[in-house]
């Protein structure tokens, strides 16, 4: 009888469903965890932090991202968890006109595996990278991931509110990652055993800041396409319209049909500098395009059945394909990414009357002056991650059409220059993998599946997939030599078959065909 009152005052306390069997309570697992997420989320008690919901989310469920309070989701209307598991999502203060909206994905007790993993953003939005939260949460990490301080793409929210900047600078993550592992502990009754970020473009900024300034965040990090010399790139991109002008311009060369005859003509010059024509250039560095190839003869012009370019067309070509210099003669930014033309197909000013057809190497050179909150992100002493005992994968797309890989190779030097370490000693805890034929962050004409986001992934071994060599380096010592890509039949539909693999090297080896009749076999490359 005594069992039985128990039995009904749990049911009435938890409003779970619970019977009494032979003297034992059995309470339904799916149950326990709703009302442990609930009651988590509603007794959440951190400074700062103002809880907005916490669910229990069943593993193959698609959730109505656009209808989560209010915020702009960046295109990403619904996401499909993977796991089981507990989703708090909240407002972070981080000053009293500043703020960030933080979610943890928290697997249940049985599927963690006692990691901890912050995601970083994109671009220049205020998006939670929702594909990144699932894919990681899958992989059993505790997982964080916030909108960077301002919601959607836009930049308005910078404008007259330095705080904000700020919390896009640096301090969106490292407060992300300050409460998630507050939360982390608090969900699972005990710390987390080893932490990750896992991050691209904008977010492989944010990877390599934390390595800089917040070097024991992480025990591993992933920093891909990174937005590295930020206030420079962003003069970099916006050079592109002096040079080109608009429509109608003696310089301007339309999109479509002749950048793809560029593109054609780049990969006659420089995809065989590799060993083998595969459609794939290997090393970007050894291609040293001539765009007076395309020259119109005297006489003719372009015409739809004979296309080519003017000597005013061919002098702006050949501008952005060359390296960007300052006022002071120093490097802005390296030049556009040869063989990114098809996939390719601004400066920061308070002023919102700036007009960007205006834009010089002056204004590259006040961005490059403001540099606010260290945004740049050049810092080439990591001593102190490599004192932390810390591990970094920096990966870059060699087909990359929205951040030039050859940026990676100039910081990766300039961080063996600062540190006086070569190559075979920041291998120990630093070591930058091109990824031939891939794009920005995804997809590509290569081997671009290497495990960096759920899109894009192969085999789930240390040898493929870029999370699991990570944390094999970070927990077993064993630091990757290349990272395996794949190549689908079918980007799409991955179940249709691999064309072929590609070991990708580490640099500064590259890779060379032995073998060109079989180069779709891994065995017929070697890095050198």
């Amino acid at each position: 009888m005594a069992l039985l009152k128990l039995c009904i005052a749990l049911l009435t306390f938890l409003a779970l469903p619970i019977s009494c069997i032979q003297g034992q309570t059995v309470i339904s697992s799916s149950h326990y965890h709703e009302h442990k997420c609930q009651h988590f989320g509603s007794t959440l008690n951190i400074p700062d932090v103002t809880v907005n919901f916490a669910h229990y989310i069943p593993a193959g469920t698609t959730i109505e991202l656009e209808q989560d309070y209010g915020l702009l989701w960046c295109g990403w209307k619904t996401q499909k968890i993977e796991k089981d598991m507990c989703r708090v999502a909240m407002y972070v203060a981080t000053s009293h006109r500043s703020g960030i909206t933080l979610e943890a994905w928290l697997p249940n007790e049985d599927e963690w595996t006692g990691r901890f993993l912050s995601t970083g953003n994109g671009g220049n939005s205020g998006c939670i990278r929702y594909p990144d939260l699932s894919y990681a949460a899958g992989l059993g990490f505790a997982t964080v991931g916030a909108n960077n301080g301002h919601n959607g793409t836009g930049g308005s929210g910078f404008l007259n509110n330095e705080d904000v900047v700020q919390d896009f600078a640096y301090r969106s993550v490292h407060t992300g990652v300050v409460v998630g592992k507050q939360i982390t502990e608090k969900y699972y009754g005990k710390a987390h055993k080893k932490s990750y970020y896992l991050g691209c473009s904008t977010g492989g900024r944010q990877g390599f800041k934390m390595v800089q300034s917040f070097p024991h965040d992480f025990d591993g990090v992933i920093a891909g396409c990174p937005a590295l010399n930020f206030p420079s790139l962003q003069s970099w991109s916006g050079h592109f319209y002096p040079i080109f002008g608009n429509p109608g311009d003696d310089m301007f060369v339309p999109k479509g049909s002749y950048w793809e005859m560029i593109h054609h003509e780049i990969m006659k010059q420089c995809d065989g500098l590799d060993g083998v024509v595969d459609g794939i250039i290997e090393e970007t560095r050894l291609c040293q395009f001539r765009p007076e190839a395309l020259q119109c003869p005297p006489g003719k012009v372009s015409t739809d059945d004979a296309l080519c370019l003017t000597n005013v067309q061919v002098g702006a070509v050949r501008q952005v394909y060359t390296d960007f210099y300052g006022v002071d003669g120093r490097l802005i930014y390296p030049r556009m990414q040869p063989g990114s033309e098809i996939l390719a197909h601004q400066l920061y000013h308070y002023d919102t009357q700036w007009e960007p057809s205006t834009f010089t190497f002056r204004d590259a050179q006040a961005a490059i002056d403001q540099n606010p909150f260290g945004i740049e992100t050049w810092d080439g002493d990591l001593s102190s991650f490599q004192k932390a005992g810390g591990k970094l994968i920096h990966y870059s797309g060699l087909m990359d059409a929205t951040i030039t890989s050859d940026k990676d190779f100039w910081y990766y030097d300039h961080v063996s220059r600062t540190m006086g370490l070569p190559s075979s000693s920041l291998d120990e805890f630093y070591r930058l993998f091109r990824i031939s034929g891939l794009g920005h962050c995804v997809g590509g004409d290569g081997a671009h599946n290497i495990g960096q986001r759920g899109s894009d992934v192969g085999p789930m071994d240390p040898e493929h997939n870029i999370v699991l060599a990570l944390i094999d380096w970070v927990e077993n010592g064993r630091a990757p030599e290349t990272i395996t890509g794949v190549k689908y039949i079918d980007d799409t539909n991955h179940g249709v078959g691999i064309d072929y693999q590609r070991r990708h090297c580490r640099y500064p080896y590259r890779n060379f065909c032995h073998d060109p009749k079989n180069y779709k076999d891994p065995d017929s490359w070697k890095c050198i």
